[in-house]
């Protein structure tokens, strides 16, 4: 049987970046992937994800943003390639919202350069967009995007050339508990490790006991439009964007090595699902419902249909990630229910997870993002039982 000093389950955005960080301290790591490296099954396909400062979710996230910031750039010194792109970004919503006033309260509680515009100086600026008239924006001259599977190859690039061992199409079908650490079943063979970090994404549920209701997959669709006027949808002349709309939350981003204007919608149409059985084929109503905001919106950039495609969030209740070692297992540690504004963190997230399985503890302050928050202490129990033959 093989041993490592840790195993890592899922090797996506957030596994890479944690097998990456594990490699380069020195330590023996297994990341297991039942798909290929990168893929289009789960979270983090389809060129790119946006990066953004101004945090209108938590101001608690901005110091973690910093510090990816920061290993983004480190991963493209050392992968000689372009990873990062940056647009500027645009939060905007009416006065009264928490798209624009959150994002407001993270540029002044941590001194972020910014700028408060109206629609008329936003679609003056950027002719690309077309907000509601009474619509306020928060400017953050630091947005922008990541290349998302660039970025998944370059930290399993970085991994492999500090010995790591990662296995693709290999299916993790259980682990449990052992004095030693922890022992994982996959479709070709058992491993151990002294620890197990677990970012299996959409199928983390299935594999953490007490996940259950707490990191539930969601199917998203995104689209690509032909542009009518492609000047003004170049990373040069149209910011990455949060909008708040009457039909929702919508986020998009200008041309980037495909072609056309990529926009979605969060929680696109509200479906929960097993990611084993989801319909993975965009529909007519799902290109309608994107459609329509485009025209809307973007108007400029609703010409004809380029793309769509399926992804998947994974959501908490309160869509704050989970990272946190099992409450009854301290050898495993959790990364999961990203919700859907996740990637951006992954470069640092694969640091603390890295933190808490060698040292069990870690410098970043992980206040609103622990299990504690959901009581399950009582309910964390031993891993499904599966076949071990």
């Amino acid at each position: 049987m093989n041993h490592y000093d840790v195993i890592v389950i899922g090797v996506g955005g957030m596994g890479s970046a944690t097998v990456h960080q594990i490699a380069k301290r020195g330590h023996r790591v297994l990341g297991i992937e039942r798909y290929d490296i990168p893929h289009a099954m789960g979270s983090s396909h389809g060129v790119n994800r946006i990066i953004r400062l101004a945090y209108f979710e938590d101001p608690s996230y901005v110091p973690l943003l910093r510090r990816s910031y920061e290993l983004w750039r480190e991963l493209e010194s050392a992968a000689g390639e372009r990873l990062l792109v940056i647009t500027g970004g645009l939060d905007a919503a009416s006065p009264d919202h928490k798209v624009f006033q959150g994002s407001l309260e993270s540029c002044r509680l941590h001194g972020l350069e910014h700028e408060v515009l109206t629609s008329a100086e936003v679609s003056r600026r950027y002719p690309g967009y077309n907000l509601p008239v009474d619509h306020m924006a928060v400017y953050q001259p630091d947005g922008g995007y990541v290349l998302s599977e660039r970025c998944i190859v370059a930290h399993v690039g970085s991994a492999l050339a500090h010995g790591a061992e990662v296995h693709g199409r290999e299916q993790v079908v259980g682990w449990e508990p052992i004095e030693s650490g922890a022992r994982v079943y996959t479709d070709r063979g058992r491993y151990e490790a002294e620890k197990l970090v677990v970012t299996a994404g959409a199928w983390s549920m299935g594999l953490v006991p007490g996940l259950e209701g707490l990191a539930v997959p969601e199917r998203q669709v995104l689209g690509w439009f032909q542009p009518i006027r492609p000047e003004y949808f170049t990373p040069d002349s149209f910011p990455i964007f949060n909008l708040e709309v009457d039909e929702g939350h919508l986020y998009g981003f200008p041309q980037e090595t495909v072609p056309g204007f990529k926009l979605g919608i969060y929680h696109h149409l509200g479906e929960d699902v097993d990611p084993e059985t989801m319909n993975r084929e965009p529909t007519a109503r799902d290109e309608a419902v994107l459609r329509a905001v485009v025209e809307r919106y973007f108007p400029l950039a609703s010409g004809p249909t380029l793309s769509l495609k399926t992804c998947l969030f994974t959501n908490t209740p309160d869509e704050h990630f989970i990272l946190d070692t099992h409450p009854e297992h301290p050898q495993v540690v959790v990364g999961a229910g990203f919700s859907g504004h996740g990637f951006k963190f992954s470069s640092v997230v694969g640091e603390i997870l890295a933190d808490l399985a060698l040292e069990g503890t870690t410098r970043h302050d992980l206040g609103i993002l622990g299990l504690d928050r959901f009581g399950l202490l009582q309910t964390m129990v031993s891993p499904p039982e599966t076949d071990r033959t």
